[in-house]
Formats: structure tokens, sequence, C-alpha cells
């Protein structure tokens, strides 16, 4: 087998150590170095002196968890980095040890059979971490209304049935007094706000509850922890959009997209980066937001067509499908959602929308483009198109066809 980088080294990485193998070609003769390091930042630097001293050039190792990373930072600058994907570079069963491990790692990189994992720069990384972080904490604060409202519940407290934000204007005044102590169903009533639908006498018998003062104490506390999510998810927020400044024109372009929002561009920007060079077409970025149809096929038979779980950047596009195909004005990807639907079903329209979306991202990402919306009618024109086009066809083969206006 061909040898691509002939000198290499490969790392077993764990939480307290970094096994490394270096691996050297020199003619038809390997030689290997085999040595251990601990995960504190002077003995990384000891590994980069150490790898330098051998003439290393490419260093693979797996993405385990987040100890990679810091070994990450460290080699950056000093050699080819390829992080593999702990699956596709498994070992052969029953051989497993660190120094086999690394050992094999660097017999892969050294051939180059390891397919690199997209590792952004690091403003992108750091712009990951906060969308993350603010994906994890409106989770987090939904965990929390949800609990107000078992507590409701438990209180036989029916407000959920007639407000749709327990914790809109309404909500929250009615919830305070509560609270506070209130009891009267009359005087809870009152301070909903006038546009409620629902009437006074029906928000009188929703309130009519048993609420004991160890349900005012959990109120309490799941109101302060919302209240403090509610802080930390807008000063995310503010990082969030610093960061976005330098992309600003980027941002601007992207959010021409229907229902493209700032969370949806800043995830997909933080997912994906400015840059479209990592994906050689739109199709392999479809396939990285877990987007795609799985391929699984045996003896010419498709066992599944599932697309991969993916906890960020798709949950984030498909989100933005919903919303754009809910959209008031009519748009191409409403289109498409209704004519996929009634042939394969919600779930795999709302995919390809969400599909049709990072097709465009792409695009205005790697071109500098705008967005350019086909239109609502888009597939009507394309199956007149194609109506013609059979036409022609059945001419060719010597029919005579006329095309009359149905009444």
């Amino acid at each position: 087998m061909e040898v691509l980088h002939g000198q290499c080294a490969g790392l077993d990485v764990h939480k307290d150590t970094v096994v490394a193998c270096a691996r050297l070609a020199r003619g038809a003769k390997v030689e290997r170095y085999l040595e251990t390091f601990g995960t504190t930042t002077r003995e990384l630097v000891r590994l980069v002196e150490w790898l330098t001293s051998h003439g290393v050039t490419h260093v693979a190792m797996e993405a385990t968890g987040v100890y990679w990373k810091p070994v990450w930072h460290v080699l950056a600058g000093h050699f080819q980095l390829v992080l593999g994907n702990a699956k596709e570079i498994k070992n052969v069963p029953g051989r497993k040890t660190d120094v086999n491990d690394a050992t094999w790692i660097a017999d892969l990189l050294a051939h180059g059979l390891i397919r690199g994992s997209f590792v952004p720069p690091e403003p992108i990384q750091e712009l990951r971490d906060l969308t993350r972080s603010r994906t994890q904490l409106v989770r987090e604060r939904s965990q929390h209304v949800q609990r107000i409202q078992k507590l409701l519940e438990d209180a036989n407290v029916k407000l959920s049935s007639f407000l749709s934000d327990i914790l809109g204007l309404s909500g929250r005044a009615i919830l305070e007094a509560i609270i506070r102590g209130e009891t009267d169903p009359t005087v809870l009533a009152k301070l909903a706000h006038a546009r409620v639908k629902a009437s006074r006498a029906q928000l009188q018998q929703a309130l009519e509850g048993r609420v004991r003062d160890h349900h005012r104490f959990m109120l309490r506390l799941h109101l302060n922890q919302i209240d403090t999510l509610d802080a930390s998810i807008a000063l995310v927020e503010r990082k969030v959009e610093e960061l976005l400044l330098p992309f600003g024109d980027l941002v601007r372009r992207l959010r021409t997209i229907p229902a493209m929002g700032e969370v949806v561009v800043a995830v997909l920007l933080a997912e994906v980066g400015p840059d479209m060079s990592p994906f050689p077409t739109a199709a392999h970025l479809v396939s990285w937001t877990c987007l795609s149809p799985r391929q699984d096929e045996s003896a010419g038979k498709r066992r599944s067509t599932k697309t991969r779980k993916g906890q960020w950047a798709k949950t984030a596009l498909v989100q933005a499908a919903w919303a754009a195909v809910r959209c008031k004005e009519p748009n191409y990807l409403t289109a498409q959602f209704h004519r996929i639907r009634s042939r394969r079903g919600t779930k795999k329209a709302i995919l390809a929308v969400a599909a049709s979306m990072v097709t465009a991202a792409y695009h205005i990402i790697r071109d500098g483009t705008e967005y350019q919306d086909l239109g609502p009618d888009f597939f009507q024109r394309h199956d007149k198109k194609n109506a013609f086009r059979l036409v022609q066809r059945l001419r060719n083969m010597g029919y005579i066809v006329q095309l009359q206006p149905a009444a």
C-alpha cells in the first residue's frame, strides 16, 4: 500500500496521558518510537519538542470527548493535524492497548486512511461554544416552565388551559400574586390583560385551585431560576452579536433566506464557519448537517434511509424550516414542502426544506451572492416544461399530438 506520509505520528489521547507513536519511513524500513506524556501544558510542550526532534510533519488523533482539544491547540501551527472519528479508526478486536492504538493510528495516517473531521478555526470554536451554551440554557429554561405547569396542575390551577404562555404578561402577574398569597380567583382573574381571549368567568373557574405553601415556595424557586437563565441567555446573545460583527454582510445576506433569523444564522455559522473550502459541494454540507438520507444498501436492497442524529445545526435548521413553510407570503420553500408532503410524508418534506435552506446558505457563503427565491409557482412552471418535452418526444416517434387547455 502506498505511503503518503513518511514522517507522521499517531496519538492515543486520554484524560491524564497521551501515548505517542512516531512512524518514520526510511525507504523500505519503518522505524517506530513510542513515548507517554502527561496532559498538562508543560507535558504537551514536551510532546511538541519530541515530535519535532523526530522530524514528524503530520499528526493524527481520535476525537475523544473534549480531551483532544487542549492537545490540538498546543500542536496547532507546528504540524499538519488530522482529527479522526473514533468509530471509523477502531482497531481490530482483541488488540486494545494504548500503545497499539497509537501505532494503529500512525499506520492509518501514513497510508492516508483517516478521513479528517472538520475542525473550525479558534474564533468559530468560541462562537460555537456560545451558541451551544445558549441552546442548553434555553432547554433548561423550558424545563423550569414545564415544572411550573406541573405544580399548577398539582394545585388544580388550570392556567395553561387558557393562556398559551403562562410566563407572559398576564401569566407572570397571576403567578406573582399567587406566590404572595392571593387566593381569591376574582382578584387573580382581573390581573389578566384585556387582550386575553378567555373571559373573566372562565379565568375565575380556572384559578379556583388548592394552592398550598409548598406550591408557593416551589413556584418562587422556579421563577427565580427562569429569571437567572433569562439574564444568562441575554448575556450570551450580546457576546454572540459581538463575535458576529466581522461577518455583518454575510449575516445580512443569510437572513434573506425565509425564516433564517439571527439565532439560526449564528448557529449555522458557528457549526460550519464562514469558509466553505472544507465542503467541496453543497451536498457535502447537507450531509454534514445530517439532513441527507442515509446510504444503507445490501444485495440491491435499501435497508434504511433515516437521517443521522444531529444535535445542533440540524435542530436549528429544522425549526427554521417549519417557520419558513408557515410564512404568510408564499415562497419556493412552502411549495416544495407541500409537493413532497403529498408523496413522501411530513417528516421527509420538512427535512427536504431544511436541506434546501442549507444549499442556499452554502452558495451565499461560498459565492457571496444574494438569496433569490424561485417563486411559489416554480414547480408548476417546471411541470409545464416537462409536458412540452413529452409532447416533443411523441412527435419524434411519429405521432401527431395537440395540446388543448382544459375547460
